[in-house]
């Protein structure tokens, strides 16, 4: 299953300015963590060819990949997108939204806007088209993650159980462990999530 940060092929000029900013967004957070890239691959187990590669800006990462590193480096995904607001509130423009993840029938995966790291809190916006799949290798312990249907259905595969959602239903659950989005169905998908990663709290959450 790939994956893969595909960000947004609306425009040449947006994948250079997510790829550049997660770039160099990458060598600040290592340095200030003073750890090298050796050191960050074993605290994060992201391969150092990758993060090399990510660093060069000439890598294409995973969702996942992004997030063991933020979590590594006590940052959050937002902060290497740079969509995580600096002052008490900012408004993210739709051009400065990233999309983390393409589907191979066009589906889309779009960070609108996410708080600073280690405690994180994002804001996406999904559109999957029948066949689609996403899977997530799950996240880090208390993870929870808030879903709400806008059109179509929405199948989550959480361990070996699928939990249909339908269009204007919501649901909250945890994403420690493996999981998958789907569309099953013969509509076009499309759903909100917010994801609440913090890491104060590691004991699991109560529902």
């Amino acid at each position: 299953m790939d994956n893969k940060v595909n960000i947004s092929t609306d425009s040449g000029a947006d994948v250079e300015r997510v790829s550049a900013t997660v770039s160099q967004n990458l060598k600040i957070f290592r340095r200030r963590n003073g750890l090298t890239l050796d050191q960050l691959s074993r605290k994060s187990g992201v391969s150092k060819g990758m993060l090399v590669e990510i660093e060069k800006g000439s890598a294409n990462p995973s969702i996942a990949t992004l997030c063991r590193t933020a979590a590594a480096l006590g940052v959050s995904v937002a902060d290497f997108v740079g969509v995580a607001p600096s002052v008490p509130a900012r408004i993210v423009q739709p051009h400065e939204a990233s999309t983390l993840w393409r589907g191979p029938k066009g589906g889309s995966a779009t960070l609108l806007v996410g708080t600073h790291g280690p405690d994180e809190v994002e804001l996406w916006r999904w559109t999957m088209f029948p066949g689609e799949t996403f899977e997530s290798p799950g996240h880090s312990s208390g993870t929870l993650e808030l879903l709400n249907v806008e059109i179509g259905e929405l199948t989550l595969r959480l361990a070996d159980t699928d939990l249909i959602v339908q269009s204007g239903s919501s649901v909250l659950a945890r994403t420690e462990e493996k999981h998958a989005y789907m569309n099953c169905g013969t509509q076009e998908l499309r759903f909100i999530m917010v994801v609440v990663e913090l890491q104060r709290s590691r004991g699991r959450l109560q529902l």
